[in-house]
């Protein structure tokens, strides 16, 4: 059992345990907790994420990039969220999302919008 009142209401469910929307790409990453020295409080950081297998993503069309096109404007058009802008980014295994939209008449991926 832990003394932690915060990790407590966690457990019990009381209090998500993830800071992130469902939605974002960081939901369902852990945490870490580096600690300089043993009994140190420590401090939490997000554990790395990688980039989903590209057979594991669905894609519903190809793009063809044109002038003054960003990720995230593509995402807004496509999906109705900029903020969704890292699911074309992980459809085209693009570490750099504004890679993919830096070179006009570049063919790239969009997924299926979330939920289908």
């Amino acid at each position: 059992m832990t003394t932690d009142p915060v990790q407590a209401l966690i457990d019990a469910g009381a209090i998500p345990s993830s800071p992130f929307a469902p939605d974002s790409r960081y939901h369902g990453i852990a945490f870490g907790l580096y600690q300089r020295n043993a009994g140190d409080p420590g401090v939490a950081y997000l554990l790395r994420r990688f980039l989903p297998q590209l057979r594991d993503i669905a894609v519903a069309q190809e793009h063809i990039v044109q002038s003054g096109e960003r990720p995230d404007l593509l995402a807004a058009q496509v999906f109705g969220d900029a903020e969704l802008y890292w699911r074309i980014a992980d459809a085209n295994a693009a570490t750099d999302p504004f890679e993919l939209t830096d070179t006009l008449g570049a063919r790239i991926a969009i997924p299926l919008p979330p939920g289908l």
